[in-house]
Protein backbone atom coordinates (compact mmCIF):
# COMPACT_ATOMS: atom_id res chain seq x y z
CA UNK A 1 0.00 0.00 0.00
CA UNK A 2 1.23 3.05 -0.71
CA UNK A 3 0.28 7.11 -0.56
CA UNK A 4 -2.21 8.15 -2.86
CA UNK A 5 -1.24 10.75 -5.77
CA UNK A 6 -0.64 14.29 -3.97
CA UNK A 7 -3.97 16.27 -4.29
CA UNK A 8 -2.57 19.64 -2.69
CA UNK A 9 0.64 20.99 -5.26
CA UNK A 10 1.17 24.33 -3.54
CA UNK A 11 4.18 25.13 -1.39
CA UNK A 12 3.27 26.50 1.58
CA UNK A 13 -0.02 25.02 2.91
CA UNK A 14 -3.22 26.63 3.41
CA UNK A 15 -5.56 27.76 5.97
CA UNK A 16 -8.05 25.51 5.94
CA UNK A 17 -9.44 23.68 8.91
CA UNK A 18 -12.89 23.48 10.13
CA UNK A 19 -13.51 24.01 13.65
CA UNK A 20 -16.98 22.77 15.13
CA UNK A 21 -17.44 23.23 19.53
CA UNK A 22 -18.72 20.42 21.13
CA UNK A 23 -20.98 23.02 22.15
CA UNK A 24 -23.09 23.35 18.26
CA UNK A 25 -26.57 22.61 18.09
CA UNK A 26 -27.71 19.23 16.74
CA UNK A 27 -28.18 19.47 12.26
CA UNK A 28 -30.99 17.22 12.94
CA UNK A 29 -33.19 15.70 15.73
CA UNK A 30 -36.04 12.80 15.47
CA UNK A 31 -38.92 13.28 17.82
CA UNK A 32 -37.87 11.07 20.02
CA UNK A 33 -34.77 12.64 21.03
CA UNK A 34 -31.98 11.63 18.85
CA UNK A 35 -30.04 13.84 17.87
CA UNK A 36 -27.51 13.79 14.55
CA UNK A 37 -24.90 16.18 14.46
CA UNK A 38 -23.17 16.67 10.86
CA UNK A 39 -19.24 16.87 11.95
CA UNK A 40 -18.14 16.52 8.36
CA UNK A 41 -20.64 15.82 5.34
CA UNK A 42 -19.61 14.11 1.35
CA UNK A 43 -19.64 17.58 0.33
CA UNK A 44 -17.70 18.84 2.77
CA UNK A 45 -15.30 16.60 1.84
CA UNK A 46 -15.28 16.48 -1.73
CA UNK A 47 -16.84 13.11 -1.11
CA UNK A 48 -14.12 11.14 0.73
CA UNK A 49 -15.79 10.67 4.13
CA UNK A 50 -19.16 11.74 6.10
CA UNK A 51 -18.53 12.05 9.52
CA UNK A 52 -21.62 12.10 12.16
CA UNK A 53 -22.09 12.32 16.05
CA UNK A 54 -25.18 10.23 16.70
CA UNK A 55 -26.72 11.23 19.98
CA UNK A 56 -29.41 8.38 20.81
CA UNK A 57 -32.45 9.14 23.35
CA UNK A 58 -32.87 6.58 26.00
CA UNK A 59 -35.77 5.48 24.36
CA UNK A 60 -34.95 2.12 22.37
CA UNK A 61 -34.18 2.90 18.95
CA UNK A 62 -32.02 2.16 16.06
CA UNK A 63 -31.84 0.53 12.31
CA UNK A 64 -32.63 -3.34 11.65
CA UNK A 65 -29.78 -5.31 9.75
CA UNK A 66 -29.46 -3.83 6.81
CA UNK A 67 -26.36 -3.65 4.02
CA UNK A 68 -24.61 -0.77 2.01
CA UNK A 69 -23.28 -1.56 -1.94
CA UNK A 70 -21.33 1.27 -2.10
CA UNK A 71 -20.16 2.50 1.51
CA UNK A 72 -18.69 1.49 4.56
CA UNK A 73 -19.73 2.63 7.83
CA UNK A 74 -17.67 2.38 11.09
CA UNK A 75 -19.10 3.08 14.32
CA UNK A 76 -17.05 4.31 17.49
CA UNK A 77 -18.94 4.15 20.92
CA UNK A 78 -18.38 8.26 23.11
CA UNK A 79 -21.01 7.09 25.83
CA UNK A 80 -23.58 4.59 27.49
CA UNK A 81 -24.21 1.19 26.02
CA UNK A 82 -25.08 0.64 21.79
CA UNK A 83 -26.13 -2.91 20.54
CA UNK A 84 -24.08 -2.82 17.52
CA UNK A 85 -24.83 -6.05 15.20
CA UNK A 86 -21.70 -7.06 12.78
CA UNK A 87 -23.68 -9.42 10.95
CA UNK A 88 -23.61 -12.58 12.84
CA UNK A 89 -24.08 -11.04 16.57
CA UNK A 90 -25.56 -8.27 18.36
CA UNK A 91 -22.52 -7.23 20.10
CA UNK A 92 -22.49 -5.25 23.85
CA UNK A 93 -20.23 -2.10 23.14
CA UNK A 94 -19.23 0.56 25.54
CA UNK A 95 -16.97 3.59 25.14
CA UNK A 96 -14.13 3.18 23.25
CA UNK A 97 -15.22 0.17 21.58
CA UNK A 98 -14.73 0.48 17.58
CA UNK A 99 -16.94 -1.57 14.44
CA UNK A 100 -16.06 -1.41 10.94
CA UNK A 101 -18.10 -2.93 8.15
CA UNK A 102 -16.96 -3.07 4.73
CA UNK A 103 -19.62 -2.52 1.70
CA UNK A 104 -22.09 -5.26 1.78
CA UNK A 105 -21.46 -6.18 5.08
CA UNK A 106 -24.66 -6.73 7.11
CA UNK A 107 -24.62 -4.68 10.21
CA UNK A 108 -27.33 -2.78 12.58
CA UNK A 109 -27.38 -0.48 15.97
CA UNK A 110 -29.65 -0.01 18.66
CA UNK A 111 -29.62 1.74 22.43
CA UNK A 112 -31.63 -0.44 24.22
CA UNK A 113 -30.54 0.51 27.15
CA UNK A 114 -32.81 3.12 28.67
CA UNK A 115 -30.03 5.25 28.81
CA UNK A 116 -28.78 8.17 26.66
CA UNK A 117 -26.01 6.87 24.18
CA UNK A 118 -23.45 8.92 21.19
CA UNK A 119 -21.30 7.60 19.41
CA UNK A 120 -19.46 8.63 15.71
CA UNK A 121 -20.64 7.19 12.69
CA UNK A 122 -18.15 7.41 9.60
CA UNK A 123 -18.97 6.44 6.39
CA UNK A 124 -16.88 6.32 3.25
CA UNK A 125 -17.28 7.48 1.01
CA UNK A 126 -18.82 10.76 1.87
CA UNK A 127 -22.53 9.47 0.50
CA UNK A 128 -25.37 12.29 1.13
CA UNK A 129 -26.58 10.68 4.02
CA UNK A 130 -28.14 13.53 5.13
CA UNK A 131 -30.92 12.88 2.84
CA UNK A 132 -31.66 9.67 4.89
CA UNK A 133 -31.28 10.64 8.13
CA UNK A 134 -33.41 13.96 7.16
CA UNK A 135 -36.43 11.68 5.55
CA UNK A 136 -36.95 9.07 7.37
CA UNK A 137 -39.56 9.93 10.04
CA UNK A 138 -41.71 10.55 6.12
CA UNK A 139 -41.48 6.55 5.13
CA UNK A 140 -44.96 6.10 6.85
CA UNK A 141 -46.68 8.78 4.73
CA UNK A 142 -44.78 7.25 1.48
CA UNK A 143 -46.29 4.53 -0.56
CA UNK A 144 -44.47 0.78 -1.02
CA UNK A 145 -43.00 1.86 -4.28
CA UNK A 146 -42.09 5.35 -2.56
CA UNK A 147 -40.37 3.29 -0.15
CA UNK A 148 -38.39 0.77 -1.89
CA UNK A 149 -37.19 4.20 -4.26
CA UNK A 150 -36.14 5.87 -1.24
CA UNK A 151 -33.92 3.07 0.29
CA UNK A 152 -32.37 2.57 -2.75
CA UNK A 153 -31.01 5.75 -3.49
CA UNK A 154 -30.05 5.67 0.16
CA UNK A 155 -28.28 2.70 -0.76
CA UNK A 156 -30.08 0.83 2.16
CA UNK A 157 -31.14 -2.88 1.37
CA UNK A 158 -32.91 -4.75 4.78
CA UNK A 159 -32.36 -8.01 5.66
Amino acid sequence: MTYPAPRYHGDKGETSATYRPDSSEPDFSYENGTRVHYLATGASTGGKFGLYRWEMSATPNGPSPHFHRSISESFYVLSGAVRIFDGTTWLDTSPGDWVHVPEGGVHGFRNESGERASMLIHFSPGAPREGYFENTPRLAEMTDEERLAFFIEHDTYWV
